[in-house]
């Protein structure tokens, strides 16, 4: 399994973002299928998710209404839009890919496979 995120860079605050994470060796109605973010200093963060159905998992509370995920699974690409981004929207995104349940798809203890991050800066 191999998960590959892009997509990253240098924005001003208010701006957009579209991140994209290939996966292989994955069947995206298997796996949930989630974006984890890690700020400076701070511990790793969900921040959305799509169940094995194509069901979106909720979104955390301060990027609601901002950031929407979906998934194409002709592609095999996992998509992150990013809208309205902030500078506390700055860290190192990650997507991954597991065998979550719902009690534990908002934890980093639901996902096996792990990308190797991209870095979005937001400045003010």
């Amino acid at each position: 399994v191999q998960l590959q995120a892009s997509g990253g860079g240098l924005v001003q605050a208010g701006g957009s973002l579209r991140l994209s994470c290939a996966a292989s060796g994955v069947t995206f109605s298997d796996y949930f299928m989630a974006w984890f973010r890690q700020a400076p200093g701070k511990e790793r963060e969900f921040v959305t998710a799509i169940g094995r159905r194509g069901t979106v998992r909720g979104y955390a509370d301060p990027v609601k209404g901002r950031f929407f995920i979906s998934g194409d699974n002709v592609k095999n690409t996992l998509y992150l839009q990013m809208d309205s981004l902030r500078p506390d929207d700055t860290a190192v995104y990650y997507c991954a890919a597991g065998q979550a349940i719902l009690s534990t798809y908002q934890t980093t203890a639901g996902y096996k496979y792990w990308g190797q991050g991209t870095l979005v800066t937001v400045s003010s």
